[in-house]
């Protein structure tokens, strides 16, 4: 019996470490996708835009999705840039769907 129970706890274990790992790997791309965004948005774009993203990715990596609403809606401030807090959090959920599918996929 006991074996049965630590086969279970091991089987839990991992599934949470899996979706754990899921999680961040979306995230990753979710952050991507929407630093991508806010460049175009800023009217940068090409090479600058691909350097912009892979340095707000970096940057934002173990940061809950309230910081990085506050780093987008802080540079786009900078930028003179108006965007509704809406709009952000709307393009966020719809980015993490889109990653979530992907990354599931094994894309």
């Amino acid at each position: 019996m006991s074996d049965a129970f630590h086969d279970r706890e091991n089987t839990f274990e991992k599934q949470f470490a899996n979706d754990e790992t899921l999680r961040f790997r979306a995230a990753a791309r979710r952050n991507k996708a929407l630093a991508l965004w806010i460049a175009e948005l800023k009217g940068v774009s090409g090479e600058a835009a691909a350097k912009y993203a892979e340095d707000f990715v970096g940057a934002q990596i173990g940061k809950s999705d309230d910081d990085v609403a506050a780093a987008l809606k802080d540079d786009l401030a900078r930028a003179g840039v108006d965007l509704s807090d809406y709009r952000l959090r709307k393009k966020m959920g719809e980015e993490m769907a889109a990653a979530l599918v992907s990354v599931k996929a094994g894309k």
